[in-house]
């Protein structure tokens, strides 16, 4: 009885060792999923006092008031994720990063009324703004 529970447990195991490499080796040796295409505005914040709760949570709240833009298709609010190579910046207190179907509708973003009431309300809060445009290379 011992000796036919541990051959099956053997089998089970290796069955179980078997799919679960394949399963590996399958998922590494699928292409990569390619980013949808549009139109990426990535916008960086340095606020006046990065130390301040409450001028942290105005800002985020003000950036989720922007997600109404009716152009905007993805967005993401982000804060430094604690990484520390030579090449990381990680500086900033808060990152917008926005995709849009094409530049016409991040144009649009630009001078919609959300987002100027949004600049106008926030302003106040930082000290140094950068913004990263890019599109597909290929």
């Amino acid at each position: 009885m011992y000796y036919n529970s541990r051959r099956q447990f053997i089998a089970d195991a290796g069955k179980t060792t078997f799919a679960t490499g394949l399963g590996i080796f399958t998922a590494k040796n699928e292409m990569p999923m390619a980013a949808k295409k549009g139109f990426i505005h990535h916008v960086y914040f340095w606020l006046k006092n990065p130390a301040n709760q409450q001028d942290l949570q105005k800002l985020i709240k003000g950036l989720q008031t922007l997600s109404a833009v009716k152009t905007i298709k993805e967005f993401h609010i982000g804060k430094p994720a604690g990484t520390n190579r030579d090449v990381i910046d990680s500086s900033y207190s808060v990152s917008w990063m926005l995709v849009f179907e094409n530049k016409a509708d991040q144009d649009s973003y630009q001078t919609d009324p959300i987002h100027l009431n949004f600049v106008e309300q926030c302003k106040d809060l930082w000290t140094k703004v950068i913004v990263y445009d890019s599109v597909e290379a290929v």
